[in-house]
């Protein structure tokens, strides 16, 4: 596409970057979303919701398939908000890349894991990518969301953009800007988090930060792609640091004989200079235990060791291994072998009043108690079933009866629809690795 001059200019803003302004404004523009997970189907009914037509883009046949059939499988998007955007035609989902010809903007929102290595597996965000730059146009608008070390925007997938020829910032606009899906807060959303951008240049920025403005409530640019990249990092390397300092003391006070909770309890009163962070069994979901690793290998890839962050991860990652040493010294303490024991795990999903197990600390501990031989159960209101050890596993109910057939019961994840009384009057022993029974003080109780 060839535009003259005059074509090209329209009052003081290039024709593109006027006709997607316009198409924002009037909410004539076509949204698009590739990835329609926790991130991605909760983005686009914001979108939806504000007044667009947003088309969703998955491989999984069985997430498009539910989505137009207005069925959702998100916790934070209810069918009864997603079914009436779909049959008005607001949503729509495919599986197919040659819809972005159709489309204004592209927010790309796949899984960023680590490999078995805990480098970066950047493979979902290159296919992206390169799917894009097959129907790369004119006019677009690329925002990539996904988890991501620093440089990715810039140098990995400007670059697969570029090939066929058009300039970002004068042919088509790239931006980054990290997600903050806290799945399960019912305080916080995508609406109401404030949304961090960087785009490539300052277009990118200006028209990236006017379509979020449309369906989010605050919108903070940054300078650069790098920086918003960084951003998302940063958040998440605090928490993991500082919750590997809680873990530390829990593993310190156990030494000393003293109440870890009762010492953060106390300490947390202080009006200025403590934020209350808490010990557990491991580290759970996408962010937390993966983004660090990333931050980590940028870091070296530029000639400098993370040593915090480093000590960090690997206090954060003894955590079940600590969990099922005191679940063995328990039953010790009991005159009974982890061999051939009972262990009712309470919780599997890695966060309270969710069904989320990615990274699930607890799975890690189900696994560890059962290749130590001990005969291995769970409950979880929210998960119906998983694999342990290459076994399905299916949640039982509590009940008296179930309680009292365990030699042991750990609580794995502080699920707020447990009954705590009937747990804690019936079962014979308890690991309470989440300080979800600190109004118990029976004998049968330990804690973390």
């Amino acid at each position: 596409m060839h535009l003259s001059e005059k074509e090209f200019t329209m009052g003081s803003l290039p024709r593109l970057e006027q006709e997607v302004e316009e198409k924002i404004h009037s909410r004539s523009a076509k949204l698009g979303v590739i990835g329609l997970g926790y991130v991605g189907l909760p983005l686009a009914v914001e979108m939806a919701g504000a007044g667009f037509c947003v088309t969703g883009i998955d491989l999984d046949m069985s997430k498009v398939a539910a989505v137009n059939a207005g069925m959702s499988y998100v916790l934070d998007v209810p069918s009864e908000t997603l079914f009436p955007l779909v049959s008005t035609d607001r949503i729509k989902a495919t599986q197919s890349f040659a819809t972005i010809e159709t489309l204004d903007t592209i927010s790309i929102c796949v899984p960023t894991p680590l490999r078995k290595t805990k480098d970066p597996d950047v493979s979902f965000i290159v296919a992206a990518a390169e799917a894009i730059a097959n129907h790369l146009r004119p006019g677009h608008l690329i925002i990539l969301e996904s988890t991501t070390y620093p440089g990715t925007t810039r140098e990995l997938v400007l670059p697969i953009l570029e090939e066929g020829g058009l300039k970002v910032g004068k042919d088509f606009f790239l931006a980054y800007s990290p997600e903050r899906v806290d799945p399960g807060n019912a305080t916080y959303n995508t609406r109401n988090i404030p949304k961090v951008l960087g785009g490539i240049t300052p277009q990118c920025t200006k028209l990236a930060t006017l379509l979020y403005q449309q369906f989010i409530e605050r919108i903070v640019p940054v300078s650069s792609p790098e920086s918003a990249e960084t951003v998302k990092l940063v958040e998440n390397t605090f928490r993991c640091v500082n919750i590997a300092l809680a873990n530390e003391m829990a593993l310190l006070c156990h030494k000393l004989g003293i109440d870890v909770w009762e010492v953060i309890e106390a300490a947390k009163t202080k009006p200025f200079g403590f934020m209350a962070f808490y010990p557990g069994p491991g580290l759970g979901g996408h962010c937390i235990p993966v983004d660090p690793h990333y931050l980590s290998w940028k870091a070296r890839m530029n000639g400098f060791e993370p040593r915090l962050i480093d000590s960090a991860t690997q206090i954060n990652s003894q955590m079940p291994s600590f969990t099922i040493g005191r679940v063995t010294d328990a039953l010790n303490e009991r005159q009974k072998s982890l061999k051939g024991s009972r262990i009712l795990g309470l919780g599997v999903a890695y966060k309270r009043d969710t069904t989320d197990l990615r990274e699930s600390p607890a799975i890690e501990v189900l696994r560890g108690l059962h290749e130590r031989s001990a005969e291995v159960f769970y409950s979880d209101p929210y998960v119906s079933e998983v694999e342990i050890s290459g076994q399905r596993l299916k949640s039982m109910e509590v009940s008296r009866d179930i309680l009292q057939s365990m030699d042991c019961v750990v609580i794995l994840t502080d699920h707020s629809t447990f009954d705590y009384g009937l747990i804690a009057t019936h079962s014979p022993l308890i690991v309470d690795t989440r300080n979800a029974l600190k109004g118990f003080s029976t004998p049968n109780i330990v804690s973390l």
